[in-house]
């Protein structure tokens, strides 16, 4: 049977259906197929292309492609196209792209594109996990070669239930969202954003993922078998070993007395490894021009550093494995030097920290804004329509001692920035506490290995600093792993070469009470659940230590915000009178602004929120708006002042925005022949409503007015 017949396969969870169609859409992609759950349905593409000269990498590229009529909907802006993606859709790439690239053979040189397009979507099912698993089907499809087949699942948690592919609302409610990749050969990814829960929920959490992983890994081997085809498998492309017999003698000596020389720091440790590979050039280049050695190094300028490289990786993961010491010789759960500082900027920053650990130093600094600073997500598909707290993360080609251009935040950042503001996010104050929208930026100034999780502990300390009343103090430690055969050593706080020539990336970031955040990427093409727990449980006591160092810097959030960032006062109006508030063309609004220098936003709930760095100007516009919108009884009493005069009697304004009238018969318990004899403009007077006729007009009286309702009222317009 060919694979580009029609086939339709259905996957059942709970009631919970996803349907795979394959063979009608995309004839000349490589392979594709049509990924539906609910109203939701993603269309993934896998295509395979010649390599191009020079590539010594791994060429996937991963797309993910949200349209607007996936929801029923047209652009706006002059174009009515499509603009630029939100952060939503670069996320769902990395996610797709995640657990799918240590599953494709590192050799494999030719181009590889994933692009994944929700063509339809509903207000349920979420369509990034669906994608995940649409493109292991299509790079199946595809004929390119796969350690697959791979699945992913969402789990929430509902009370003490788990749910499996929980629709938005589920998650909202409950209190872990996490994603799930496996392969057959175990876990090979884990996202999650949790509400401080303990590590064993999450390990729960995790297996039961897994096992609902295996049920669509399931569902993808007897798809296979329905359309006749196999996994494909390629020979990798034949290496003399020759050279790096040459340098593993040449070198081997000399790279294991660096490896094992732990006094050198970061630095030191790179500089003598390049001249040692120098050396080995050196004597490469005396060999006679016919020498095989020679040749391979002439014909290709990287293959001495690659070879170079692999032999330094596997005598470094030997040193790991056999002697249980690391290149700065840390025992394996051993967290490097931690050191945090806070209010290192002037107070015009709200908030700064500095947090080191080892070699890796990240500034965060926090800016509290008003609720019109809340980011309005072009995300125009899903749910959430604003973020009130923002975390951007920034790393500068300085920060690894190196050069380039500084351009736009790429993939990486965004996810790291999306990590760290995941972490913070469960301790953060609600919003009717805390009525600010918040920004922090991490800037990473030096990297030698988890940076995002620095970016987590820097973070809270500038909230803290900021006078961010945060719940609890958040965490963060980046575990990795060296899996030799059977042999797994799983390490603490890794830094940049066990990061890059270790075989997982497992940050691990909450508070003393539970994880809020996760996120487990492999090189290799699995892991036991087992070991996924014991990194879990071996991270708390490293969370726990560098939370102890970060208290010693700043052991609460401070009592009071900068006196730079904006007071805010809140009041709550009828919604009946947001319109007279704004007044037309924005006229009362923007009278209220000019005369009190204050910032205000009105939400459709009628929630007013008044912003200023000096308060008795923000306590000024709230009694003005206030003002307006109190609704007046008759009899009530108020303290006013004489505005204007017309024949018949006197204007008084006895509330900001509000303004009656004074009768002539009204002005005194005897006949008043003109106004002016009684009253002028600027008069202070004590005032009761007597009448608010049907046209809303307010009618005044000074007649029949106790003295203590008089003394209340001065008291009262007093304040």
């Amino acid at each position: 049977m060919s694979y580009n017949q029609e086939i339709e396969k259905l996957i059942s969870f709970d009631g919970r259906d996803i349907r795979l169609k394959v063979g009608l859409f995309a004839p000349q992609a490589g392979g594709s197929v049509l990924v539906e759950s609910g109203d939701t349905a993603v269309l993934v593409t896998a295509t395979r292309s010649s390599g191009r000269e020079g590539i010594d990498f791994l060429p996937l590229l991963v797309d993910y492609e949200e349209r607007l009529y996936a929801g029923g909907k047209i652009p706006g802006g002059f174009l009515r196209r499509e603009g630029r993606p939100p952060e939503k859709v670069t996320l769902t790439s990395r996610l797709i792209d995640r657990p799918l690239r240590p599953l494709i053979p590192g050799w494999i040189r030719d181009d590889i594109q994933i692009v994944a397009t929700t063509l339809s979507m509903d207000e349920q099912v979420p369509p990034d996990v669906l994608a995940v698993t649409g493109a292991s089907i299509a790079t199946i499809l595809a004929k390119i070669p796969f350690y697959g087949p791979m699945a992913a699942v969402r789990v929430g948690l509902l009370g003490d239930d788990f749910i499996i592919n929980p629709t938005y609302a589920e998650v909202k409610a409950g209190d872990l969202d996490l994603v799930v990749a496996g392969s057959p050969d175990g876990v090979i990814m884990v996202e999650a954003g949790a509400n401080q829960l303990p590590e064993q929920d999450i390990i729960e959490a995790i297996d039961f993922g897994y096992e609902a992983a295996c049920d669509l890994i399931k569902a993808q081997q007897e798809l296979m078998q329905e359309l006749g085809i196999e996994l494909a498998t390629e020979e990798p492309p034949v290496v003399d070993s020759t050279l790096e017999t040459f340098v593993r003698e040449a070198a081997t000596e000399s790279i294991e007395k660096i490896l094992s020389n732990f006094e050198l720091d970061k630095n030191a440790r790179d500089t003598a490894l390049d001249e040692i590979e120098k050396s080995i050039a050196e004597r490469i280049a005396e060999l006679e021009e016919e020498n095989p050695i020679r040749v391979a190094t002439t014909e290709d300028g990287k293959a001495l550093g690659k070879v170079f490289k692999n032999v330094t990786k596997q005598l470094m993961r030997s040193q790991i494995v056999e002697k249980k010491v690391r290149v700065d010789g840390r025992q394996l759960d051993e967290v490097r030097p931690i050191s945090a500082r806070v209010g290192i900027l002037p107070r015009r920053v709200h908030g700064s920290a500095l947090f080191n650990r080892g070699l890796t130093q990240v500034l965060s600094l926090v800016t509290l804004g008003t609720p019109g600073d809340a980011q309005e997500l072009a995300d125009d598909l899903h749910p959430q329509d604003e973020k009130r707290y923002l975390h951007h993360y920034n790393f500068p080609p300085y920060s690894v001692g190196e050069t380039r251009p500084m351009r736009a935040p790429g993939r990486r950042e965004i996810g790291h920035g999306a990590l760290a503001e995941r972490a913070l996010l469960p301790v953060l104050p609600p919003k009717e506490d805390f009525p600010y929208v918040i920004r922090v930026v991490s800037e990473v100034l030096s990297s030698n290995g988890s940076t995002s999780m620095g970016s987590v502990c820097g973070s809270t300390l500038s909230l803290m600093d900021a006078g961010v009343p945060i719940t609890k103090p958040v965490s963060g430690a980046a575990m990795g792993l060296i899996k030799e055969g059977d042999e797994v050593r799983i390490l603490t706080d890794i830094q940049g070469i066990e990061d890059f020539l270790g075989d997982m990336d497992f940050k691990v970031a909450g508070t003393d009470k539970g994880i809020t955040a996760l996120q487990m990427d492999m090189k290799i093409t699995g892991l036991s659940l087992q070991t996924v727990a014991e990194a879990i449980h071996q991270a708390k006591p490293a969370r726990m230590h560098i939370l102890e160092k970060m208290l010693e810097a700043l052991p609460e959030p401070r009592a009071e915000q900068s006196p730079f960032a904006p007071r805010l006062l809140t009041l709550k109006i009828d919604p009946e009178f947001i319109g007279m508030v704004i007044g037309p063309g924005g006229k009362n609004i923007k009278g209220i602004t000019e005369e009190t220098g204050c910032k205000i936003d009105i939400e459709d709930d009628g929630t007013v929120t008044i912003s200023a760095l000096d308060a008795e100007k923000a306590k000024q516009a709230r009694r003005i708006i206030h003002g307006m919108t109190r609704k007046i009884s008759p009899g009530e009493v108020f303290a006013g002042r004489v505005t204007r005069i017309i024949p018949i009697g006197a204007f008084v304004e006895f509330l900001p925005g509000k303004e009656g009238m004074i009768h002539i018969s009204q002005i005194a318990d005897y006949r008043v022949g003109k106004v002016e004899d009684e009253l002028s403009v600027g008069d202070e007077v004590i005032i009761k409503v007597r009448e608010i006729d049907n046209k809303g007009r307010i009618n005044l009286t000074r007649l029949n007015i106790h003295p203590d309702e008089a003394a209340a009222a001065r008291a009262a317009a007093a304040l």
